[in-house]
């Protein structure tokens, strides 16, 4: 039961001075709020502000000094007296029950108006037990996967006081040089949306006041993942169409589920940083959508607007991004300069009351307001962090997460008794690399190792030998710092070989170091790294049956790869419970069912690359002639296509129906096909349905994901899957600029991944 103050009831003026519960004190239990009665609150408490109080709402500052530690010095003593004098509305990267307890008392107990902070962190793929990273996540094409996988982040979050996370990242992205392609969903916007969508219900549930769910945050808009050449923070120039059609759909789907928050892109779209557009944020966010939440900058994103080039200095960047719509400034302390810029009339405090209107609406929803300490409890921190419950949800939500790539002659499954396993590769014995990327709080090499999780799974541990191989990553490898590659050391590779020759089969881990992608971590190649293939060639030299368990980030190109070894396993980075995981895979325990979100692409020339391309008004030719939509040195098709898993058993598609071969304005078209089971264990498979547009005011994609549905099949069963099409299912951002769908031809196809499946046609009318 939630805790309450006594302030909030009391006379209609609501006097919040001096009311506010201290820290330990027993509370009576919280009514509902309505959202209605929200708002009378939030309007009578602003109405009570200073202008410095309100500006002092919009500020967000990350911590500078150990909250449970002495009072600091120096530059941080003067946040510390902005905290004690109400002129800081947020606070991130503070963690724990006792420093989000303390850093909160230092606003509550000192401020005149006693209003609290919100604490915001990164918690993207898990807080303390670590989950896939999201790209991995959505390979399992499971929604309840990631609603899962956020309801347990939310749930160790907000024990470590924590009421607001920086997540999730819904940026389409079609790149795999850009190293933030782990944090999203892929290059699909149906896919990324119902990704999304599901994490925000995991991370809000239905209670935002629950003290087990944290505010989500919808970022980055917009358009981040579309940067130019894959380089991080780099400039985007895309068209309206697309802007509609393809990056914003995540965003509005968001926005109808409810999200609280939204961050803005680092970008520019078109010469205009996102940060300051009033299209992105007053026309279509706050006006086209009605988003009530607030939308926070991300780091410094409004003291960039400097470097941008269309700001001279931070009064003018806060004056731009405050009137374009951005609520919140993140550690660019420039919205302290607002004050005199109202004072002298340059900027409207109507704008900053709309700011802090939508700050203060979300505080109250979390119930920040009923309680400033209810988050804030020591004894559950300790017993919900890594919990039993916590690491079986990782390990389950990381198996679905595998996809199957390869298994030529049937090498996988292993078996667990009657094989000499040799293990080999510096990846397989980490236990930090794992964890991956925008690991929020998880503790260094906390993770079960892949070589842990085969020896466990084992009948004799004996019989699994481990070579480490080559070193990867010479010198320091840590988050903030650029990798360095061993490219000549191959001590290693002698005795990575002579256990390759004395086993019956090998398991090698290759791929990428967890450090090797997120934020700034673009590279203009994504092949193996290091002396990762010249192991890899040495290795198959002497034993042929090569199991590889990839560990990456993002696509990679693996081209030569998939030409030699019979068995791929792409195991992304998957948290806590990896090696776990991956060994329920291996041997058998679990079928993987995992599909890919991103197309693998044969060479990084290609890139960008995805399935739902254009089809150019040249996009087939004769092989011997030039000129048409090629490449003269590789195919056009991907190495791996989107939508792309194999599993331990096969599947037939057969029967495709419809309905009928029209679909009315107001009507639905049901599609149904059967689903075969054609192999000897049971088995998940991901029917996936696209559509294509034949003619609109527009080009058209040549397909477009609409629909996709996981069932479970058992040997020799047949299942029927069924979808329904609605007229809604063939929108899109028109040439008149309206979301509408167009009466014409269009083709639906049906099968296991983008590239196959059986095919009909229909009419809208």
């Amino acid at each position: 039961m939630k805790r309450f103050v006594n302030y909030l009831l009391i006379a209609v003026a609501i006097a919040f001075s001096g009311c506010v519960k201290k820290a330990g004190e027993p509370a009576a239990p919280a009514a509902n709020v309505s959202g209605q009665e929200i708002e009378k609150k939030v309007d009578a408490l602003l109405a009570k502000m200073t202008l410095e109080e309100k500006i002092g709402q919009l500020n967000q500052y990350t911590s500078r000094w150990e909250m449970t530690g002495p009072a600091p010095g120096g530059d941080e003593n003067q946040v510390l007296q902005e905290i004690k004098s109400g002129r800081v509305g947020s606070m991130l990267n503070v963690t724990g029950a006792q420093a989000t307890l303390e850093a909160q008392k230092l606003a509550v107990e000192n401020s005149r108006l006693k209003i609290p902070m919100i604490f915001g962190y990164d918690v993207i793929h898990g807080y303390k037990t670590m989950f896939p990273i999201p790209l991995g996540e959505a390979a399992s094409w499971d929604p309840q996967v990631a609603e899962l996988s956020a309801r347990v982040a939310a749930k160790e979050a907000a024990a470590a006081g924590l009421h607001w996370t920086f997540a999730p990242m819904m940026d389409i992205s079609r790149d795999a040089r850009w190293g933030r392609v782990m944090e999203g969903s892929g290059e699909d916007t149906f896919l990324g949306t119902q990704m999304a969508v599901a994490r925000i219900k995991g991370f809000q549930g239905d209670n935002l006041a629950s003290t087990e769910t944290v505010a989500a945050c919808a970022k980055h808009y917009a358009a981040y993942g579309f940067a130019e050449g894959g380089r991080d923070y780099n400039t985007v120039d895309i068209s309206e169409a697309t802007l509609r059609n393809v990056v914003l759909p995540p965003f509005k789907a968001a926005v109808e589920a409810g999200v609280a928050t939204v961050m803005n892109s680092f970008n520019e779209i078109g010469g205009m940083p996102a940060t300051i557009s009033t299209h992105l944020l007053r026309d279509i966010l706050k006006g086209e959508w009605g988003f009530d939440g607030f939308v926070v900058s991300d780091w410094n994103s409004i003291g960039e607007l400097i470097p941008h080039g269309v700001a001279a200095n931070k009064e003018e960047a806060a004056r731009l991004a405050i009137t374009a719509g951005s609520d919140m400034d993140m550690e660019g302390a420039c919205y302290i300069t607002l004050k005199e810029q109202v004072e002298k009339g340059v900027v409207k405090e109507a704008l900053i009351d709309d700011a802090v209107r939508r700050i203060l609406r979300i505080k109250f929803r979390l119930g920040l307001f009923d309680d400033p300490y209810q988050y804030s409890d020591p004894e559950r921190e300790k017993n919900t962090l890594l919990s039993p419950e916590n690491l079986a949800a990782a390990r389950e939500v990381a198996r679905k997460s595998i996809v199957l790539l390869k298994n030529e002659g049937g090498l996988l499954p292993l078996k667990k008794e009657g094989q000499r396993i040799a293990v080999i590769g510096e990846l397989a014995a980490s236990k930090d690399v794992p964890l991956g990327s925008w690991r929020a709080s998880a503790d260094p090499n906390s993770a079960v190792s892949l070589l842990e999780g085969i020896q466990k799974a084992v009948s004799n541990p004996a019989a699994v030998t481990f070579a480490k191989g080559p070193d990867y990553i010479v010198g320091q490898r840590a988050f903030q710092t650029k990798l360095q590659y061993n490219t000549t050391n191959r001590q290693g590779i002698a005795e990575a070989v002579a256990a390759a020759r004395n086993a019956s089969v090998v398991v090698m881990a290759l791929g990428e170091d967890c450090f090797q992608t997120g934020e700034g971590r673009s590279q203009t190649e994504i092949g193996l790294k290091g002396l990762q293939q010249e192991l890899l060639d040495a290795v198959y030299q002497v034993n042929k049956n090569v199991v590889v368990v990839l560990m990456n980030g993002r696509p990679l190109e693996i081209t030569r790869m998939a030409g030699t070894v019979p068995s791929i396993v792409e195991a992304w980075h998957l948290g806590s419970e990896a090696g776990n995981a991956i060994a329920d895979v291996l041997f058998g325990d679990y079928n993987p069912a995992g599909k890919l979100p991103v197309s693998f692409p044969r060479a990084v020339g290609q890139l960008p690359l995805y399935y739902n391309h254009k089809n150019t008004g040249r996009p087939t030719g004769d092989e011997n002639v030039v000129f048409w939509s090629q490449y003269n040195d590789q195919p056009n098709t991907p190495l791996f296509p989107f939508g792309y898993g194999l599993s331990y058993t096969t599947f037939s598609y057969e029967e495709l129906k419809m309905s009928s071969e029209t679909l009315a304005k107001n009507g639905t078209l049901q599609v149904s096909v059967k689903v075969k089971n054609t192999g000897s264990v049971a088995g998940e498979e991901v029917v996936q349905l696209y559509l294509r547009d034949l003619v609109g005011s527009l080009t058209r994609p040549v397909k477009e994901l609409k629909g996709f549905e996981k069932v479970m099949i058992q040997p020799g069963e047949t299942k029927e899957v069924q979808f329904t099409l609605t007229p809604a299912d063939l929108a899109f951002f028109t040439a008149q600029g309206k979301w509408e769908a167009e009466p014409g031809d269009f083709k639906l196809w049906v099968g296991p991944n983008s590239a196959e499946g059986l095919e009909a046609a229909f009419t809208l009318q």
